[in-house]
C-alpha cells in the first residue's frame, strides 16, 4: 500500500494539473523519487505516444540552494539549445516550485559494462565536456547565468557563493571549514582568464548499453574555470571508477578542450572536497524531520577527509592514522539493539516509507556506535588539543570553539600541524557512523595527482 500524506497530494495534484495544462495528453503514472529532495517521475500518454518526464524541486529539509532553481533550469535550458546532451526542459511550476524537464534513459553508473565500454562512455562525456566549455558565453549570459566580476576571478565565484550561504546561516564553531577556507584564501588559483559554461558537479551522467545519454544535476553550474569541471569528478571516482585521470585529461584536450592546468585543478579539487561541508553541515547542526541525516553526515565524513588528504598531498606532508577506541556498550545497548532489529525488520510495500525507514535505520546505528565510542572519542580529541592551546578545554563544545579561534588566529602559521589534527579528528569521527566492517565507516581514497605535460594556456 502507497502511503500518502497530505502534503504529497496536493503536490501530486499540481504536477498533475500542470502536467496536463502545458503538455497536454493525459498522466497514466506519477512517483515521487525515494530521496531527500522531491523529484517526480511522470508518465503522459500523448495521443498514443508515452512521454516520459522528472519534475525536480527545490532542496527543501533546510537546506538552501548555492544557486536559485529557476537559474539551474536556465543553465540546462541554454545547455540544450547549444546541443549539450541534457534533458530537455519544459518549463516551470511556480506552485511547487519545480521546473520539468525529459526522463534521460540509462542509469548512472557503470554496472554491467565492460572496462573498454566505460571507457568509451568516458571519452564521450571528456569530449561533451570540451563541447560546453568552447560554446560561446552570450546565450548564458542572456539567459541570466552567473559570471564572476571579472574573468581572473572566474575560479572563485562558485567557493564564494558556497561560503556566503553557510556563513549565512552558520550556526555553530566549525574549525575545519575556517581552517581549509583560510588556507584557500591564501593560495589562490589562478583562472588565466578563463571562462565557459561549467557545470561543476561534474561526473555525473547516464549511459544506456555503453553509450552517453546525457549530462545530468547542473544545479551549480554557472560561467566559471572550466578547469574546476576537471577537479570535481575526482571524489566521485572513489565510487563510480571513471579511469585513469590523466589519460581522461588527455582525452578532453584531444576533444577540443582548454589545455589542461593541473595546478588549476589541483587547487579546484581541494576546494570542491569542502562543498559537502559548507552545503550540509548547518542543516546536520539543526535538522528538519524530513532530512536525511545520516547521508548528509556520510557524504561530509567522506569528504572533508578528502580535504585534508587533498591538502596533506599539496603541503608534501605524511598522515598518520590515529589509535581507535574498542567498543564500550552503554546500558543502553540492549535498548539500541531492539531499535535497531525492529527498523531492520520493519516491511513496507510503499518505497518512500521504505526509504524513511533506512534513513532511521542507519540513524539508529549511529546512536549506537556513539554510545559505544562517543566518550573515548571526545576524551582522544580534547587531549590532541593541549600541544596547541596549552590547556585541555571541559568539553567537545568549547574544544571546537577554541580550535576554531586559534585557526582564525594563526593565519597559516600551523597548516601542517593543523592538517595531522583534522585528520585524527575525521577518522576517529567517521568511526562512529556505524560498525565497524559497515559501508557507513569505509573511507575510499580518492586518487593522487601525478605529472601532466604543460600545455600552452
Amino acid at each position: 500500500m502507497t502511503v500518502v500524506t497530505q502534503e504529497d497530494s496536493a503536490e501530486t495534484t499540481v504536477v498533475v494539473e500542470w502536467v496536463e495544462r502545458e503538455l497536454g495528453g493525459r498522466v497514466t503514472a506519477l512517483e515521487r523519487q525515494a530521496r531527500w529532495r522531491p523529484t517526480w517521475f511522470v508518465d503522459v500518454d500523448r495521443d498514443g505516444e508515452n512521454l516520459a518526464l522528472v519534475v525536480r524541486g527545490e532542496r527543501g529539509a533546510g537546506i538552501p540552494l548555492q544557486f536559485p532553481l529557476r537559474h539551474e533550469m536556465s543553465f540546462q535550458r541554454v545547455m540544450h539549445e547549444q546541443g549539450i546532451r541534457v534533458p530537455r526542459v519544459y518549463g516551470w511550476i511556480d506552485e511547487l516550485p519545480a521546473y520539468v524537464m525529459d526522463h534521460a534513459e540509462g542509469r548512472p553508473d557503470f554496472e554491467g559494462l565492460t572496462t573498454e565500454q566505460s571507457d568509451a562512455v568516458m571519452r564521450d562525456y571528456m569530449a561533451e565536456l570540451a563541447r560546453l566549455h568552447r560554446l560561446p558565453l552570450e546565450p548564458f549570459i542572456e539567459a541570466g547565468i552567473e559570471r564572476a566580476p571579472t574573468p581572473a576571478e572566474s575560479g572563485r565565484l562558485g567557493m564564494r557563493r558556497f561560503e556566503e550561504v553557510w556563513r549565512a546561516g552558520k550556526n555553530a564553531p566549525n574549525p575545519l571549514l575556517e581552517f581549509m577556507l583560510g588556507w584557500l584564501k591564501r593560495n589562490p588559483v589562478d583562472s588565466r582568464g578563463r571562462e565557459s559554461a561549467i557545470v561543476w558537479d561534474s561526473g555525473q551522467l547516464h549511459q544506456k548499453d555503453g553509450r552517453l545519454i546525457a549530462l545530468l544535476d547542473v544545479e551549480i553550474g554557472h560561467i566559471g574555470d572550466p578547469m574546476m569541471d576537471l577537479a570535481a569528478p575526482r571524489m566521485r571516482d572513489t565510487v563510480l571508477h571513471f579511469g585513469d585521470f590523466n589519460k581522461l585529461y588527455e582525452e578532453y584536450e584531444r576533444a577540443g578542450g582548454y589545455p589542461v592546468d593541473i595546478d588549476a585543478v589541483q587547487l579546484h579539487h581541494i576546494a570542491f572536497t569542502l562543498s559537502n561541508e559548507l552545503a550540509f553541515r548547518n542543516s546536520l547542526n539543526d535538522p528538519s524531520p524530513d532530512s536525511d541525516y545520516m547521508t548528509n553526515l556520510h557524504w561530509c565524513s567522506e569528504t572533508n577527509l578528502h580535504a585534508i588528504e587533498a591538502l596533506a598531498e599539496r603541503l608534501g606532508i605524511e598522515l598518520e592514522a590515529p589509535e581507535l577506541p574498542d567498543a564500550a556498550p552503554s546500558r543502553a545497548a540492549v535498548a539500541h539493539r531492539q531499535l535497531i532489529g525492529m527498523l531492520r525488520n520493519t516491511v513496507v510495500d510503499d518505497d518512500y516509507t521504505r526509504y524513511r525507514l533506512r534513513v532511521a535505520f542507519r540513524l539508529a546505528r549511529y546512536l549506537q556506535r556513539e554510545s559505544e565510542i562517543g566518550a573515548a572519542i571526545e576524551n582522544a580529541d580534547l587531549d590532541d588539543l593541549v600541544p596547541l592551546l596549552g590547556y585541555r578545554p571541559r568539553n567537545w563544545q568549547d574544544g571546537d570553539a577554541a580550535l576554531e579561534q586559534f585557526v582564525l588566529d594563526d593565519d597559516g602559521r600551523h597548516d601542517e600541524e593543523l592538517c595531522r589534527l583534522f585528520y585524527r579528528r575525521l577518522l576517529r569521527h567517521k568511526a562512529t557512523l556505524g560498525p565497524p566492517g559497515s559501508a557507513m565507516v569505509a573511507h575510499h581514497v580518492c586518487q593522487p595527482f601525478t605529472e601532466y605535460p604543460v600545455r600552452n594556456p
